[in-house]
């Protein structure tokens, strides 16, 4: 048992010596962390910069200017009563998503109805604001056109109540569940620290062997223990116990930026713990297998690098190649971050998480068995040439 933690002693210096290794184990978290929180700290889009080109001037078009300006995810920032500048504004002006149009005699044809057409030309080289500033837009529009719709039938003797049931012959209501608000950081701040985490031990990993190799260690170390397991587990345990390091420091930073995840914690520390073994057997694996520090890194770099795109955390893998699922099905993130939206934005139960967890155990067991074998045969192959 003493040698045991004099070898974790060991592992932790070899751990600090490493100034790079220091700095990205430690420092990416907390980087990433404060900076992707004041990124998405506001949550969802708002006062999006809109043209309005008012050719009409009328009553009813400067009702539809005020209804997208009361919107808050609309600013009116410019308007215009015709479209001699508009193509210049909307070039000095890269950030407006959206440029609406009211013609000439609007009102008038509103009135007599002769169906006019308000025109909107959305800037789609940024989906998300795009869909943002689309969708206000069709709320503000659409609400005033069933005023209108239901003014002129109670100018035709029509009750309100009776003009409303024929705009409308029937209800339709949508019930946000979970993250109710919308909120971005919600949804992607979390996913984002999950992959740094498991990024950070994948690199980190990656030198635990291959830097023994390298340093000419790797002999001493397999000919003074025995035990392949104890060679493993001294490997693994500093980076599972930095690991919960940061795991708290990701929970301080909830209450640093107001995100309230209270349900679930344990549960969701529980598979945290089973998401960074399987991810340190991963990371063993390739150190073991490949000698150079920088092939390794490179390796566990081509991991790392898709799997937050791959997880299905934001395009839904239904809507993937199956293939690529395959491929994504073997990364502990996939797993780890589909627990993650069930426990805490969900509110759901452990046992909802079971496939996931299998699925990261799994992974886990198979790389540790094949870093087993692997270990004995270089082992072996030192120790034959020695």
């Amino acid at each position: 048992m003493k040698n045991f933690f004099s070898l974790i002693k060991r592992e932790f210096r070899l751990f600090w010596d490493n100034s790079v290794l220091r700095l990205l184990f430690i420092g990416a978290p907390i980087m990433y962390g404060i900076l992707l929180g004041f990124v998405y700290q506001k949550g969802k889009v708002t006062d999006l910069p809109v043209v309005v080109v008012d050719e009409d001037q009328s009553q009813m078009s400067r009702k539809a200017i005020e209804m997208m300006q009361d919107n808050e995810v609309l600013n009116v920032a410019f308007i215009r009563y015709d479209q001699n500048d508009l193509a210049k504004i909307v070039a000095e002006n890269d950030n407006i998503p959206a440029v609406v149009i009211i013609p000439k005699d609007f009102e008038k044809q509103v009135m007599t109805k002769k169906y006019p057409e308000v025109l909107t030309i959305v800037n789609t080289s940024n989906v998300l604001t795009a869909n943002y500033a689309s969708t206000a837009i069709q709320i503000c529009l659409g609400t005033l056109k069933a005023g209108v719709q239901i003014e002129a039938l109670k100018k035709q003797g029509m009750p309100e109540s009776v003009a409303m049931s024929q705009y409308e012959p029937f209800k339709t209501t949508f019930i946000k569940k979970y993250n109710r608000s919308t909120n971005y950081m919600y949804f992607l701040w979390p996913g984002i620290l999950a992959t740094v985490l498991q990024q950070v031990l994948l690199l980190g990993l990656a030198l635990s062997f291959a830097s023994e190799y390298e340093n000419g260690t790797f002999r001493t170390l397999v000919s003074e223990n025995k035990s392949l397991l104890k060679i493993m587990a001294v490997k693994i345990i500093p980076y599972l116990i930095m690991s919960f390091g940061i795991w708290i420091l990701y929970y301080l930073f909830t209450f640093w930026f107001r995100i309230p995840f209270y349900e679930n914690l344990g549960a969701l520390t529980f598979v945290a713990g089973i998401f960074v073994l399987s991810v340190c057997f991963i990371g063993i694996l390739v150190s073991i297998l490949i000698p150079s520090q920088l092939k390794a890194t490179e390796i566990l770099m081509v991991i790392a690098t898709p799997s937050f795109i791959l997880s299905g955390f934001t395009w839904p893998l239904s809507q993937m190649p199956d293939w690529v699922v395959a491929v994504a099905n073997v990364i502990p993130l996939t797993h780890f971050l589909q627990a993650f939206r069930i426990l805490l934005i969900e509110e759901g139960t452990l046992s909802q998480c079971s496939g996931a967890i299998w699925a990261m155990i799994w992974i886990g067991l198979v790389c540790a068995v094949l870093s087993y074998v692997a270990l004995y045969f270089k082992r072996k192959k030192v120790l034959k040439q020695g």
